[in-house]
């Protein structure tokens, strides 16, 4: 998901490596939330829901060359049927804060009950 920050998360960091005032780092673990609609970088897209479905916790590895991945597979499962078109990271505060979004190479429709699997690699992060 490139040039997929949201406003808050650009601010974040462009004040952190700028250094202006004490931007304050995401609570993590950063979770992955599944969306039937694509959000923007001001409004979240439409979050699944029903069925077993939870956000799930983002492992990724150190960045190189500008980029990074999910470290470990995602997997979701008893989802409620749905068409996946995309991913958002959020983080884990009380009131969590999104973060990224982006839509999947491909959507995905899930029947009631299936699982949807993001194998690890598949989720590219970037800032380019």
């Amino acid at each position: 998901m490139a040039d997929n920050l949201t406003n808050t998360a650009e601010n974040l960091a462009l004040d952190w490596i700028l250094g202006v005032g004490t931007p304050t780092r995401p609570t993590t673990p950063l979770k992955v939330a599944l969306v039937t609609a694509t959000g923007t970088d001001t409004t979240a897209g439409t979050e699944v829901a029903g069925g077993s479905y939870a956000r799930q916790n983002l492992s990724v590895a150190a960045a190189v060359n500008g980029a990074t991945s999910n470290s470990a597979d995602l997997a979701w499962t008893g989802l409620p049927a749905a068409t996946v078109v995309g991913v958002e990271i959020w983080d884990s505060s009380g009131t969590p804060v999104r973060l990224w979004y982006g839509p999947l190479s491909a959507s995905r429709t899930v029947a009631a009950g299936d699982e949807l699997k993001l194998t690890a690699g598949s989720l590219s992060l970037s800032l380019a």
